[in-house]
């Protein structure tokens, strides 16, 4: 499901596998798991400064919630955004700088994904940002998914483009835009630059409390946000489509 590794002061996490890397509770619980290695070792050594970068292999870096898990069940589909809010709530609340090293595609779920990162590189040989809420019909009801894009893309054009026309965006034009900050010409340039700029900030010796406290600050309604809990109403327009239908990601 993932690994992670420690390269110095440099945590890497990666999606592991040659698949699309979609969110299901178990893999969102081996992607927790990691985090809370991270999370304890960073806590038992404050002194010591950290950096994380998540990453994955293969052309996918998530494509979204796992529909095909779902099975078109409303409790199923409860369960699998609680979990999903559960880990970005985890990434964004982590005691040190993040920074996506996007690999390939990311859908949906997998854009906020990336989004709860400090930092977003993207490589631009193999992937794009895709939200499908209108190619698929959907609503996104459930407050995180807006908070979250609204709080970390500045441009209201950008959520129309992104939003409301169902653009895919590579990663050129998602620097052009201010979605991601930096975009490299391989996979390999870009975790190469996520970890060189991991290095740097673990140069500061900031303190990870503090440097967690900082974030909240900057992105209250995000927290807020994630905080909501599931709910029967929040499922009304945004699931319960066929599964036959490869491109309906959430």
């Amino acid at each position: 499901m993932c690994t992670l590794e420690k390269r110095g002061s440099v945590y890497i996490l990666t999606l592991t596998g040659n698949d699309e890397h979609l969110l299901n509770p178990s893999r969102i619980d081996s992607i927790s798991a990691a985090l809370h290695r991270v999370r304890g070792e960073s806590t038992a050594t404050p002194s010591t400064c950290t950096a994380l970068i998540t990453t994955g292999e293969g052309m996918f870096f998530s494509n979204g919630g796992d529909i095909p898990w779902v099975q078109s069940n409303k409790q199923k589909f409860l369960f699998m955004m609680s979990k999903i809010r559960g880990l970005l709530t985890d990434f964004m609340s982590l005691p040190m700088p993040t920074i996506a090293a996007v690999n390939g595609h990311a859908t949906c779920a997998g854009v906020n994904l990336a989004l709860c990162h400090d930092y977003i590189f993207m490589r631009k040989d193999c992937g794009y940002l895709y939200i499908n809420f209108n190619d698929v019909g959907r609503l996104p009801t459930f407050p995180y998914v807006r908070a979250t894009i609204r709080a970390k893309i500045s441009s209201p054009a950008v959520w129309r483009d992104l939003i409301m026309s169902a653009q895919k965006i590579p990663a050129t034009m998602a620097v052009e835009k201010g979605i991601i900050d930096a975009a490299y010409d391989t996979v390999e340039e870009t975790v190469a630059a996520a970890i060189d700029l991991g290095e740097q900030l673990v140069m500061r010796k900031w303190k990870g409390h503090v440097y967690a406290e900082n974030r909240k600050l900057l992105f209250p309604e995000v927290l807020q946000a994630l905080s909501v809990l599931e709910t029967d109403e929040s499922v009304k327009n945004s699931l319960i489509v066929p599964i036959k239908d490869p491109a309906s990601r959430l």
